[in-house]
């Protein structure tokens, strides 16, 4: 008796590990000419390919097998709640939560989920956006606290900045030696110096209603040239040189393509073409060096692809290993595209720009 117990028990323990490692590999499902999601659609050639989404740590950890779920109960895992800005580096995703307080951080190499809510010095209070330095420093730019917090790579409190007393910051970006603040209290971006916090200037000096002045400044990218702001004020994405020098301004207020109703997070790849987020439209637009139309994706949320009130929009060249899996095998994958969701059941969707083979 005692040993068909202990056979029993060694065929439910094998079994569990089957299923349990069957489950943990749900979201890696064979791509098909069936179920691709593309933009732009067919017949024209496809650029952009859906690949996958996180909403939670099941997500990522793995699902519970169905034996498990009976007899456990349903496992829905943390949940990711209203993410907005987000940051990925080596292998780590790290995504800004408002309602949280604080961040959900993802290791795709552990295949671990986890929030991010420090306290003491470090308190967080709404963070709306993230930046990862070379050296694996995190950037915060918090809303309710009106300051940039900044950590270690081991996530240990290393020093803030920024005057709540006259400041809203919005966004934060490092760039060489500097840190790129946008404060719409002032209408203006704040240069930083990265080594010791030390406020440099300021820009732009435009008046009210003119071109290089900034009505509500959202979301910042810095090239090695220039420096691209969201002006959510004003629905145009403006550029201004490194030293705060008006150059253009890309796309106005309307609901044609290539115009803007409620312009946000912003990117730009390596080949100069411009990534706009807009959460009227609840897509992203992609201009060419010239500031032309290229194409757009995403759309008002039916299925996978869609967005529902996105954010922010990030380009990673660098953890193309952790995604090619869900690359179609007729293309090859150039880079990544990270889009947050503050609404709908997929908070971050992962797209890659991609080529034929």
């Amino acid at each position: 008796m005692m040993r068909f117990v202990r056979l029993l028990i060694l065929m439910l323990t094998i079994g569990i590990v089957i299923l349990l490692s069957a489950c943990s590999h749900r979201l890696t499902k064979e791509v098909t000419l069936d179920n691709i999601v593309v933009y732009p659609s067919p017949p024209d050639t496809a650029r952009i390919q859906f690949l996958t989404k996180f909403s939670n740590s099941v997500d990522i950890t793995g699902e519970r097998s169905p034996f498990l779920r009976y007899i456990l109960g349903k496992d829905k895992g943390k949940p990711i709640i209203k993410p907005y800005g987000i940051s990925i580096h080596k292998g780590k995703i790290y995504i800004c939560d408002t309602m949280l307080g604080g961040l959900e951080i993802i290791d795709l190499e552990k295949r671990t989920f986890e929030y991010f809510r420090p306290g003491g010095m470090g308190l967080l209070k709404k963070p709306i956006n993230c930046f990862v330095d070379e050296q694996g420093n995190l950037y915060v730019a918090d809303t309710g606290r009106k300051q940039v917090v900044v950590f270690n790579p081991d996530l240990t409190y290393k020093g803030s900045f920024g005057d709540p007393r006259k400041m809203r910051i919005t966004d934060v970006f490092v760039a060489g030696r500097g840190i790129w603040v946008s404060d719409m209290e002032s209408h203006t971006v704040h240069v930083y110096l990265k080594d010791n916090y030390k406020h440099v200037y300021q820009f732009p000096v435009g008046k009210p209603k003119t071109d290089p002045f900034l009505s509500s400044p959202t979301n910042i990218f810095v090239t090695p040239d220039y420096v691209y702001v969201s002006d959510f004020g004003s629905f145009k994405i403006k550029v201004y040189e490194r030293n705060g020098t008006y150059v253009r301004s890309i796309g106005s207020y309307g609901k044609a393509l290539g115009q803007f109703v409620r312009p946000k997070g912003i990117a730009v790849d390596r080949d100069g073409l411009l990534y706009v987020v807009d959460a009227g439209f609840e897509n992203v637009q992609i201009f060419d060096p010239n500031d032309q139309l290229l194409l757009f994706f995403g759309g008002s949320y039916e299925g996978p692809g869609d967005m529902w009130l996105p954010a922010k929009v990030i380009i990673d060249y660098d953890n193309l290993k952790y995604f090619e899996k869900y690359v179609y095998k007729g293309f090859k994958l150039k880079y990544l595209i990270l889009v947050t969701n503050q609404y709908g059941p997929d908070k971050v969707n992962v797209y890659g720009f991609v080529e034929p083979r």
